[in-house]
């Protein structure tokens, strides 16, 4: 497909960006100067990256690859995030997919380096930072390991995020099937920088990516909306033992909940338990994912419900919290009749389930609560062992 695409293409694209891509691949014989097939691709990736790309989506300038590389990109939020934690002069890119990522750390880094295999990936990208005016930027048609093999360059970071070699779900566990292999190249990573970013599928198992990495500095536990989305591992020459935990969750109204935690203090920390009081905390995901299983109670001087249940209460709000936070109306049994009658006619209720033998769906089944209303009610266990509902409003 040529690019700048022409002027009746662009306007094709314009006027059904919005349109079902299956349909209008069926109308292709209506346009018979247009490449069609080509323009309804690009519509199909817009509408792929509308909720993580805003920005490149809205761009008529910009070219669009195939769905599954803007499926496999960083989202502005988390690229943006990421280049927040980079300085420096030298960057390497090394596994430069669509380029959100090399494009985002173009702001903080002088110089980034985009290394990408894909020729045809290569040249989009290429165009679409000439569109997006950023000029910082060198493009390389070349294999991470080649490329770190043959440039006598040293850079400030190296940045790279593993794709799998197949798509079994199996193999998201281990980061040997993954490419590049991060385990192999390492001393190559080290030898050519001193500091790398390793981004990871959410699915990766911490504590065993940090056995077998063995030199993590730091790492970052990144969520998006309390949706796990990737886990970032700094890695320098020396091994370390203990690295520093660092959780965010990046919130639709700009904010972002932070917590730190290591395996020391979570360790250290001891849980109290008490019965139900005036607020209930639920931690995000990033914390759960990161194990801040005791410290975050610790760390806010709040009590558990049950060990096992990971749910908060306190009798002093804690607006800091990183999670959602309720207050608590009623605790009720597992009742349906006692549950329906906070609900109004409709019976409508958000439903959560911690520590409880039934599913949000069987909960609903045998209580008839529907999905929706102001109301959140969390089924779980006490300290005595006792099956209980909060009835919750949401702060």
């Amino acid at each position: 497909m040529e690019y700048p695409l022409p002027a009746a293409a662009r306007q094709y694209v314009a006027e059904h960006l919005h349109d079902d891509p299956a349909q209008l691949a069926l109308q292709a014989r209506r346009y018979p100067g247009l490449p069609v097939p080509d323009l309804v691709r690009q519509i199909q990736a817009r509408q792929k990256a509308r909720a993580k790309l805003p920005a490149w989506a809205a761009n008529p300038d910009l070219i669009f690859p195939p769905t599954l590389s803007v499926e496999q990109a960083s989202s502005a939020r988390t690229a943006a995030y990421k280049a927040s934690l980079i300085q420096g002069q030298r960057l390497a890119d090394l596994t430069g997919g669509f380029g959100v990522d090399s494009a985002h750390f173009a702001a903080t880094v002088s110089e980034v380096h985009y290394v990408e295999r894909n020729a045809a990936l290569v040249d989009v990208v290429r165009y679409n930072l000439q569109q997006l005016g950023i000029d910082n930027v060198v493009c390389h048609n070349e294999d991470a390991v080649h490329f770190l093999r043959n440039t006598t360059e040293h850079f400030d970071w190296l940045y790279l995020d593993p794709a799998r070699r197949d798509t079994a779900a199996r193999k998201i566990f281990r980061l040997q099937d993954c490419e590049p292999d991060v385990l192999r190249i390492m001393p190559l990573l080290l030898q050519k920088s001193r500091s790398v970013l390793l981004k990871t599928s959410p699915m990766l198992d911490i504590e065993q990516a940090l056995q077998e990495l063995r030199h993590v500095r730091r790492l970052w536990v990144l969520a998006v909306d309390n949706e796990c989305k990737e886990v970032l591992y700094e890695l320098g020459p020396e091994p370390a033992v203990d690295p520093e935990r660092f959780t965010v969750n990046l919130l639709r109204n700009g904010q972002q909940q932070e917590f730190r935690l290591n395996r020391a203090r979570e360790g250290r920390a001891i849980a109290r338990y008490a019965l139900p009081q005036q607020y209930l905390y639920e931690p995000n995901v990033a914390v759960l994912k990161a194990g801040g299983f005791r410290s975050v109670g610790t760390a806010f001087e709040m009590l558990k419900l049950h060990q096992h249940s990971h749910l908060y209460t306190s009798d002093i709000l804690r607006p800091e919290f990183p999670g959602r936070i309720f207050r608590i109306k009623a605790a009720e049994k597992y009742d349906a009749t006692a549950l329906r009658a906070h609900l109004g006619p409709e019976a409508r209720a958000h439903v959560t389930t911690r520590n409880f033998p039934d599913t949000v769906a069987e909960f609903r089944h045998r209580t008839g609560i529907r999905e929706g209303g102001d109301l959140y009610l969390f089924a779980t266990t006490n300290l005595e062992g006792k099956l209980m509902v909060l009835v919750c409003e949401k702060l």
